[in-house]
């Protein structure tokens, strides 16, 4: 089953997260539980965001797509696996690769866009925030979201069809546990070399654009919050962006863990634990990072339980 010929070619083999199979039955509870907690958590935030009136803001009109994308990176990965441990069989069809390729591509590039946008809205918040509703208007809302959202189907299509159009050199055994781009890269007869420079300069675009701005952003936010005479005011304002700056750290953190990690050093066993960490374990605690932290999501929270109960009476 390892070695096909690219006419005959109709499935991939992924590989299992764990080499070690007596933790077979511990992952797939582990996975069921987080990824259900990841569905709720995140389907809720949507839904609370969505319902409740004083939450219609631009800061949460951000975190609702960053719950619909953190819901999406979990959904087209784990569903797959669950199936895939449960019947202990790691194979998955060819176009149903491409297709899960194409979606966690989607899905984690425009997180990385949009975390860059909510850092723009945080510093119109702090910085300007007797202007913040003039600027942040619901066009320009509109503009920041779907800028991300074509520079990100533009490189997952252009990718994924490189990757796809490519010619296969008989090797179906992907070694990670999901179609991820960069482990097609050794598998690939023709251009290879191209594509693999296609995935470093989009890559690199990507993460060092979007971390200078996130800096950037921060750093002028910094230098306002330490202007500021009223320590309340700094207060005020450090928790404005406390809870997206602790999603920031969490999710770039584990990227450049991944793919900054020295080649002596690098091992497919950790870069399948960073992957599932920021596949499945970041999504899982994003809203809990915005909730806990927050107010007026609980306070939204308890309006909307205290009206179902209403209705329910």
């Amino acid at each position: 089953m390892g070695q096909q010929n690219l006419s005959i070619l109709t499935e991939f083999i992924l590989m299992r997260v764990t080499k070690r199979s007596e933790l077979q039955f511990l992952l797939i509870g582990l996975f069921l539980i987080v990824y259900t907690i990841t569905v709720m958590g995140n389907l809720g935030m949507i839904i609370l965001t969505k319902v409740d009136s004083r939450l219609h803001t631009p800061m949460y009109f951000f975190i609702r797509n960053l719950a619909f994308l953190d819901l999406g990176n979990a959904t087209v990965i784990y569903p797959k696996l669950l199936v895939n441990l449960a019947s202990n069989q790691y194979t998955i069809s060819y176009y149903a690769c491409a297709v899960q390729m194409f979606f966690f591509l989607w899905y984690v590039i425009c997180v990385i866009y949009v975390l860059a946008s909510m850092a723009y809205d945080r510093f119109v918040a702090i910085c300007n925030p007797l202007l913040y509703n003039v600027i942040m208007s619901q066009r320009l809302c509109h503009v920041l979201l779907g800028i991300p959202y074509f520079i990100t189907t533009f490189q997952s299509v252009f990718i994924t069809s490189k990757v796809f159009a490519s010619t296969f050199c008989g090797n179906n055994v992907v070694n990670h546990f999901y179609c991820d781009d960069a482990a097609f890269i050794p598998l690939l007869c023709s251009n290879a070399r191209e594509i693999e420079l296609i995935i470093m300069m989009f890559s690199g675009f990507n993460v060092i654009s979007t971390v200078m701005f996130i800096l950037m952003t921060y750093l002028l936010i910094l230098i306002t919050i330490f202007r500021m005479h009223s320590a309340e005011g700094r207060k005020k304002a450090f928790s404005t962006c406390g809870s997206h700056l602790t999603v920031v750290v969490v999710f770039y953190g584990s990227l450049l863990y991944m793919y900054l990690q020295p080649e002596s050093t690098r091992s497919s066993d950790n870069e399948k634990i960073a992957s599932v960490f920021y596949t499945l374990f970041i999504p899982m605690l994003n809203p809990f990072i915005y909730s806990l932290r927050n107010k007026e999501v609980k306070n939204a929270l308890q309006r909307v339980i205290k009206n179902q109960s209403k209705i329910c009476i």
